[in-house]
């Protein structure tokens, strides 16, 4: 496997484990490689308040600096409805609940998904739909 293929697959692996860690809700990845110029994944959860939002966005943002990687981009965290973080080739979506089932973005694109126990403390490896 390429280095720059196991560098995004090991990326999306912390970006995972950084939304478990502070128990992020309804967890989905989105493999959006063959169809999106933006981004390889994306990872959309959900949080119950606005502040349960915004600490699930400085909870990942700081798990990922521990890793030595940091987003090019963070928009929507003041508000704490949306916040997009923009780590290249993936990319987070942290809801309030109700606007996630508002613009249901998961069911904008026909690309392999796999959803996230929430359970879970961790990943180890990603599924078949994810390569």
């Amino acid at each position: 496997m390429p280095a720059k293929k196991n560098e995004t697959r090991e990326r999306l692996i912390l970006c995972i484990n950084a939304t478990l860690q502070k128990k992020a809700k309804e967890i989905v990845v989105l493999n959006l490689k063959e169809i999106s110029a933006f981004t390889d994944y994306m990872i959309i959860c959900s949080g119950t308040s606005e502040r349960e939002v915004q600490a699930i966005s400085a909870a990942i943002q700081k798990f990922l600096k521990e890793a030595g990687i940091r987003p090019l981009g963070v928009e929507g965290e003041s508000n704490g409805q949306w916040v997009l973080l923009d780590y290249d080739d993936v990319v987070i979506s942290i809801f309030l609940e109700s606007i996630r089932s508002f613009y249901d973005i998961e069911n904008l694109w026909d690309a392999p998904s796999m959803n996230i126990d929430e359970n879970k403390k961790e990943i180890k490896r990603l599924n078949k739909e994810m390569a």
